[in-house]
């Protein structure tokens, strides 16, 4: 499995299908608007084609909080039903927590909503602790 990073908008835009079965509340346009402007601020999109699709993507930025120091919080993770089980979202979930390791950093975190059972097996099975609870006032 290759993995490879978006720069530009017709890699972001590659992404978008499969961002979408996490994300279904944007659309194409403003996904990629929005990953754009993220990615002058730090975020980084990584994904693995398969067949000249992508597959699976993830999404992170590098963080530095008071409670648990220097860390790469993944925003996105999903992988394509027509692939899952087959190892992608383990993959770059492993490039995600190597990067972080190869940094000298103390954490990798991320949240979760409270029904994606699969992802949270996946997330326990490679070491993560659910930690908190994670607040959210609209605005």
């Amino acid at each position: 499995m290759i993995i490879k990073t978006a720069h530009t908008e017709a890699e972001v835009r590659k992404c978008w299908y499969v961002i979408s079965l996490l994300r279904p509340h944007l659309t194409e346009d403003v996904f990629v608007e929005t990953v754009l402007e993220m990615l002058s601020e730090g975020y980084q999109l990584a994904y693995i084609e398969k067949d000249d699709e992508v597959v699976s993507a993830i999404g992170f930025r590098y963080l530095q909080m008071l409670y648990n120091g220097k860390q790469i919080y993944i925003d996105d993770l999903t992988t394509s039903d027509k692939v899952r089980g087959e190892g992608y979202g383990t993959a770059l979930l492993d490039y995600v927590i190597d990067l972080a390791k190869d940094k000298n950093y103390d954490c990798v975190t991320l949240d979760s909503g409270p029904t994606r059972h699969t992802a949270h097996r996946l997330y326990l099975n490679k070491g993560f602790k659910i930690s908190s609870y994670h607040f959210v006032k609209k605005l």
